[in-house]
């Protein structure tokens, strides 16, 4: 794994979120079918999380496959959801070696059993890392997900904390996490897409033109030290944040 200098405390322990956008037109600018990108984008994912471990954030929440996404042409679904049960196969083993946990979050019943074995598989291999909380939504939808939750509280007064327990049982997530504190997207794209729109409340947003693939270290660094320079109110003035 590689090593980098201690991250300073303000990011410590956060959640940073990235919709992982640009794969397909970056295949295509290459003359390489849109599966090549795909695969490309599995190298950069396992690059950032192995940064992202060294320095100290806490939860990655990773956007690879949104309900959306079921919309693609039948050939490029099935050679995802291929590549999503090789990847988890190979990546499950490097999280135990780095103490990364991983959970998916999403919907299953329209997953190929093969994927929903694997995704359990994995998600037991892994359950006891603690440098890193790696979560990857697949079939994901943010709207649906706080739909499901509303009809799961039944009309019930809850808190925000309660809320969040139960975004998280819709989502097959037994570890609840906090709040997106940064927010990535790739591939020259400014909106949400239907992701972690509840957890992105007070995120800040970092967008960036460069692809998924050629998303590197140094990128995800940087956009770490813009984060740090983020002033963060929460709604309130900067002097009642700092006290």
């Amino acid at each position: 794994m590689k090593r980098h200098t201690p991250a300073p405390r303000s990011y410590k322990g956060i959640h940073v979120g990235i919709i992982m956008d640009g794969n397909g037109r970056w295949a295509s600018a290459r003359g390489m079918p849109r599966t090549a990108g795909h695969r490309a984008g599995v190298r950069a994912a396992r690059k950032i999380v192995e940064t992202a471990t060294s320095a100290g954030v806490g939860t990655v929440t990773l956007y690879a496959f949104s309900s959306d996404n079921w919309s693609r042409p039948t050939p490029e679904v099935g050679a995802l959801m291929r590549l999503l049960r090789r990847s988890l196969l190979v990546e499950s083993k490097r999280c135990v070696e780095n103490g990364v946990r991983l959970t998916i979050v999403g919907r299953r019943d329209r997953l190929p059993s093969s994927l929903v074995m694997t995704i359990q598989e994995a998600e037991a291999l892994t359950s006891h890392g603690r440098n890193l909380h790696l979560r990857v939504a697949i079939d994901y939808s943010a709207r649906e997900s706080i739909m499901q939750a509303a009809r799961l509280a039944n009309g019930e007064s809850l808190t925000r904390d309660g809320f969040n327990r139960l975004l998280s049982q819709v989502n097959h997530d037994p570890f609840p996490v906090g709040d997106v504190d940064l927010l990535i997207r790739t591939g020259g794209e400014q909106r949400l897409s239907d992701f972690l729109l509840w957890e992105c409340a007070y995120a800040e947003l970092h967008f960036t033109s460069c692809m998924w693939p050629d998303f590197s270290d140094k990128e995800f660094l940087h956009a770490l030290g813009e984060f740090e320079l983020r002033e963060r109110r929460f709604g309130g003035l900067t002097t009642q944040v700092a006290s």
